[in-house]
């Protein structure tokens, strides 16, 4: 009988540990990382902004149509719908020998003067497939000043230099070699900016693994990941960036991608202490300043004087993430990435006398030739 009672017990058990069981399984498999996208319940105000607060310059897009001679009233259109009232293409020059790009940027030119030439500019590039042939630096700073007098507003360098660009031995060309210093110089000379992009976001250089922020974008990416030392490590390429701040004190640069540290305001903070010269833009990384509003409000209002606008890549739905965390101070809305920022962004919500410093009166400012007349004072 005590047997039985004890068999009795344990059959009942485990029914309840299976009912149990049953009652808690879920009804699907669980879901993975990348297939997790809840919908917030959160009730909070919303101001889900499709153009900005007042007319604004790009300093950060591109724009390869235009130097195949394409038709840009359609580019025009997207961008009033915006309240976008300045482009800077910042690829002038495309892609190829020095002969195929120049053609590419005269064709662009000839279209910008065409159809909106207060609206649309075009910085130049280098072209650096010779570099360290006899010659080279002479015939690189002819053609900046040749693009310029032509109407280039300035001068943008790629994230190629430092990683990929090698000199006529194979050798890998340093963002601060002095081969390019004359470079550097003329631009100061000639009164327009240098916006440089140096290396990518430091997670490229990490490990992959689940401590790494960018692993989702690093998995659907794979481009993307870097080994330790590949070409150099991060803080190298950054290194030799400042090198060339430091060298060329006359000279104005932009600090493309806030120089990726928007992620770390305080060394931003220090490294604009350091180098008056240089100003940021916000392109790709509104998500890191979306997370942490208070910080970001505190750093725009303290170099209000030195942060541009720029978006970079050419997705005009997009800018409504820009505009929501500059102007409002709505809370925990999605970012358009997901692989950027599976995070919630929050608004900074900026002053005018700010906003309008970000949006245009900075780039009037550093960027000569523009037309003042299509802003508001």
């Amino acid at each position: 009988m005590k047997t039985y009672c004890s068999l009795l017990l344990l059959l009942l058990a485990g029914a309840c540990n299976a009912q149990t069981a049953s009652s808690t399984k879920p009804a699907e498999m669980p879901l993975g990382f990348e297939e997790y996208d809840p919908v917030s319940t959160l009730k909070v105000p919303e101001h889900k902004l499709q153009k900005a607060k007042f007319p604004f310059i790009d300093v950060h897009n591109h724009q390869f149509q235009m130097g195949r001679g394409d038709d840009l009233h359609q580019l025009v259109s997207q961008m009033d719908s915006l309240n976008m009232q300045v482009m800077i293409n910042l690829s002038g020059r495309g892609w190829g020998s020095v002969d195929e790009n120049t053609k590419f940027f005269n064709t662009a030119l000839a279209g910008i003067q065409k159809t909106a030439p207060k609206r649309l500019i075009l910085f130049s590039n280098i072209n650096f497939d010779d570099i360290g042939k006899a010659g080279w630096t002479e015939q690189a700073v002819k053609i900046l000043a040749d693009d310029v007098k032509n109407g280039a507003k300035g001068l943008k360098i790629y994230k190629s230099l430092g990683l990929n660009v090698k000199d006529n031995t194979g050798k890998r060309v340093r963002v601060d070699d002095e081969r390019l210093d004359p470079i550097w110089a003329k631009c100061g000379e000639l009164g327009i900016p240098v916006l440089i992009h140096t290396a990518d976001p430091k997670s490229f250089w990490d490990p992959m693994d689940r401590y790494n922020e960018r692993w989702l974008e690093l998995k659907l990416h794979a481009g993307r990941k870097r080994s330790a030392n590949d070409p150099v490590p991060w803080a190298t390429l950054l290194a030799e960036q400042h090198n060339v701040f430091r060298k060329h004190p006359k000279t104005t640069f932009i600090n493309a991608h806030m120089g990726w540290y928007p992620n770390d305001l305080d060394k931003l903070d220090s490294l604009m202490k350091v180098f008056p010269n240089t100003l940021v833009e916000i392109g790709a990384v509104i998500a890191e300043l979306g997370r942490q509003p208070r910080a970001s409000k505190k750093f725009f209002e303290k170099y209000q004087d030195r942060i541009l606008f720029g978006k970079d890549s050419w997705v005009p739905s997009e800018y409504a993430t820009y505009f929501r965390v500059l102007e409002t101070e709505d809370e925990y809305f999605p970012y358009h990435k997901k692989y950027h920022a599976f995070w919630r962004m929050y608004g900074m919500g900026l002053s005018d006398d700010v906003l309008k410093k970000v949006y245009y009166k900075n780039a009037l400012r550093i960027i000569p030739g523009l037309d003042k007349s299509q802003f508001p004072q």
